[in-house]
């Protein structure tokens, strides 16, 4: 499931660092952050298709690596990223 142009495009405004910024890991968090939510969101209808929640737990696994790598960079940046996606409760 691929994310519409809008709302890539729309993340990427809201996330990027500098004005041609679009892989940084604050993005890539970003994104994945969205796909993940978009496949929760199919699993509440589809509970059996075991086929896509492995490609769900290769993104989280991916976002945990990144958000690790943020992490030890800059913890600043991790914090804030952490509170715009809502991640920790």
């Amino acid at each position: 499931m691929a994310l519409a142009r809008e709302v890539k495009s729309t993340l990427i405004e809201q996330f990027r660092i500098h004005e041609t910024d679009c892989g940084s890991s604050e993005v890539q968090i970003a994104l994945l952050t969205k796909r993940i939510e978009d496949l929760t969101e199919h699993f509440r209808t589809h509970a059996k298709d075991h086929h896509s929640r492995r490609g769900l737990m290769k993104l989280v696994g991916q976002r945990r690596r990144l958000l690790d790598y943020l992490n030890g960079e800059d913890p600043k940046r991790y914090q804030r990223m952490i509170k715009d996606l809502n991640l920790r409760k």
